[in-house]
């Protein structure tokens, strides 16, 4: 399965180049450096994830991309509440992370499945 061809993998380097523009201006460098990490992290652990070869070792990746995906949504939410992030934008991220994270959910499930089916 080519990592560039699942919509999660394409939906998250998006969100995560987003998240690299728009928090461009923000001052405070350990608060930026640390959204931009975790949002960069969820494409990059897709795309290794996807090209191991056993499926639990693709199941870790993923669930080290879904892990991500929620330290980053905890960011936005810390990032909207203290002004860093314009709520408009934060809230459009903050529900684009909760559709990546069931998306990387299902992925994972199916793959699991894969791997009990004989």
């Amino acid at each position: 399965m080519n990592f560039e061809n699942l919509e999660v993998w394409k939906r998250s380097a998006r969100l995560s180049a987003d998240i690299y523009k728009i928090t461009s201006s923000i001052k405070d460098y350990g608060f930026r450096d640390q959204l931009t990490r975790s949002g960069l992290s969820v494409p990059s652990n897709i795309a290794e994830g996807m090209t191991r070869d056993s499926n639990k070792e693709k199941v870790r990746f993923l669930d080290i991309a879904r892990s991500s995906i929620a330290e980053a949504r905890t960011q936005i939410y810390i990032g909207i509440d203290i002004c860093y992030i314009d709520k408009s934008v934060g809230r459009k991220w903050l529900d684009e992370t909760v559709a990546l994270s069931k998306m990387l959910t299902s992925l994972i499930a199916t793959l699991k499945m894969t791997d009990l089916t004989p």
